[in-house]
């Protein structure tokens, strides 16, 4: 059996014995938050228990690092959306300790790519189109600065109502003790 098709096994099992009914809720986070954290498997269930949040209660955008790294892209696009349409009034960056991002090499990465086959004809073409590849995939050197920079990135953003309190943090992953970096309230 594949993993698609154990997901997909488990999922009529799911929804034939109504096992959803405990996470039933709205799509209004009830405690009005939205948190923009890292993808990394650790912070799945960890995160929210660290902070005393349930199913409901916020709206969480995740990526590699936890980083706002285009004014425009979808990250950005994602937290506007969440304070405009689905009520949300705070927003918390939450990096941690630990990330895959931490001293990315960009170099290492490409030649991943190139070992699953992506051609160095392809990198090039992108090279030429002007996109910076070892820009685009380098990783940061410091959690705290990395999430002090998208703060900012997100609070200095013109679309985002100056009255949102934007919060900077760090968690560890193994205990899920938070480090404040930025207080949006200061």
């Amino acid at each position: 059996m594949t993993l698609l098709q154990e997901i997909l096994s488990y999922n009529e099992e799911f929804v034939g014995e109504r096992k959803y009914e405990p996470f039933t809720t709205t799509k209004f986070p009830d405690k009005r938050l939205v948190i923009l954290t890292c993808m990394d498997t650790r912070l799945v269930e960890l995160l929210t228990k660290a902070i005393n949040m349930k199913n409901g209660d916020v709206k969480i955008v995740r990526n590699a690092g936890a980083v706002v790294s285009h004014p425009f892209g979808s990250i950005m696009r994602s937290l506007l959306v969440a304070v405009y349409e689905l009520q949300a009034d705070e927003i918390l960056v939450i990096g941690h300790h630990d990330c895959g991002m931490s001293g990315m090499n960009s170099e290492k990465v490409l030649s991943s790519m190139k070992d699953r086959g992506i051609t160095q004809e392809t990198i090039e073409t992108l090279n030429y189109a002007g996109i910076n590849l070892d820009n685009w995939l380098h990783g940061f050197s410091s959690v705290e600065e990395s999430v002090s920079h998208s703060v900012d990135m997100i609070k200095n953003h013109p679309l985002l109502d100056r009255t949102v309190p934007v919060h900077g943090l760090v968690i560890e992953p193994s205990t899920g003790k938070l480090d404040l970096v930025v207080d949006g309230y200061k």
